[in-house]
């Protein structure tokens, strides 16, 4: 199917152009295109993090799919300032640095970062990799729920949760957590929070790949 791409500002710099047209597979999503865009063009990859992306004149979400006809459009913050989402849910390599500078603010004298990342070893068994897989509406919408809930219950507190989906070898980054807040105290207490929140309440699932057998799906507790 076809799409028609149209960017602006630096985000059109870096496509060498304002309009393209695209031919992308049937079922294509906006992280598809995503994907796609990131290899042709390098100077898009490296600004990307900071870009919106509407369909059909709606902000879009990595999952939202793509129609024959689309236009999808590549939105750089605006001159006046755009607001930071609260929570991501992505399909690649975390960007720790960033998440933790949207956190931060002068007026926190405290940044608690929390990454938590795929062990090579469960029960003493040796894992490759773990695949995470969520049911991605109702995850960001919890997510971003325990951010705003945890945001107001402290006085000044700002609270980034970024959470990886698919495929991720052991080692890398699954979950990160950045919480800024004017005191310390405050700033651990809801990084603990947030992390026993979303392993509770959001419905991400996580399936283990052992080298020493068949992959397992770990469902050790009920959404509450």
């Amino acid at each position: 199917m076809k799409i028609r791409l149209v960017a602006f500002a630096t985000a059109r710099e870096a496509l060498g152009g304002r309009e393209l047209e695209l031919e992308v597979p049937n079922g294509s999503t906006v992280a598809d295109l995503a994907s796609l865009l990131r290899a042709e063009y390098p100077d898009l990859a490296t600004i990307w993090p900071r870009l919106a992306v509407a369909v059909d004149g709606e902000l879009a979400q990595p999952q939202t799919e793509l129609q024959d006809d689309s236009e999808v459009a590549l939105l750089p913050p605006v001159s006046g300032g755009a607001p930071q989402p609260r929570t991501l849910l992505v399909d690649e390599v975390i960007d720790v640095a960033r998440l933790e500078a949207t956190a931060s603010h002068p007026s926190c004298g405290a940044v608690v970062l929390f990454v938590g990342s795929v062990r090579s070893r469960h029960r003493q068994r040796p894992v490759e990799g773990i695949t995470y897989d969520a049911y991605r509406p109702m995850a960001a919408r919890r997510l971003e729920a325990i951010a705003v809930e945890l945001e107001s219950s402290f006085d000044d507190l700002r609270v980034r949760i970024a959470h990886r989906l698919g495929e991720i070898p052991a080692g890398e980054a699954s979950v990160a957590i950045a919480v800024a807040s004017p005191h310390r105290a405050a700033a651990y207490d809801a990084s603990r929070q947030a992390l026993e929140r979303l392993k509770r309440e959001v419905p991400i699932w996580k399936q283990e790949h052992y080298a020493d057998g068949p992959a397992k799906w770990r469902e050790d507790e009920p959404l509450r």
